[in-house]
């Protein structure tokens, strides 16, 4: 068998004319899920495909701590930071969930620089829900 020849200068793993980065949006959809444990920030455009992502434990958060106001401040940040390099000026807000991290992460985005063309709360209501568990007898 014939070895390959090397192409001398060539780094590996590097990809060639990337189209990631290329495609400019102009208006998005920040989608932020708020549990009490951890919160998710995603950024799609507006036909629904994700662009970017963020949690609190990508963003070097653990445990406890990704739970935390500041947590999802900087989660936000995260996300968005990419999507305005690729050219992002006008967004929606969808939030959900009851977590600590709504308020912040919103405030982020505001604080950003984007225009925001409304916040909408999608949190799951129910409309009395499950049958709750039988009282204890001690």
């Amino acid at each position: 068998m014939t070895k390959p020849i090397a192409k001398i200068g060539l780094r590996k793993n590097v990809r060639i004319g990337s189209h990631k980065n290329e495609r400019r949006i102009p208006k998005g959809v920040i989608h932020v899920q708020a549990s009490f444990n951890n919160t998710i920030v995603t950024v799609t455009d507006v036909r629904g495909r994700v662009v970017s992502w963020a949690s609190a434990g990508t963003s070097g958060f653990r445990g406890t701590r990704k739970g935390t106001p500041y947590a999802a401040q900087a989660t936000a940040l995260n996300a968005i930071r990419t999507v305005i390099d690729q050219g992002m000026q006008r967004a929606e807000v969808v939030i959900k969930g009851p977590g600590l991290g709504r308020d912040a992460a919103l405030r982020a985005i505001r604080r950003s620089g984007m225009l925001l063309s409304f916040v909408r709360d999608v949190t799951p209501m129910p409309h009395n829900g499950c049958r709750p568990p039988k009282k204890r007898r001690v």
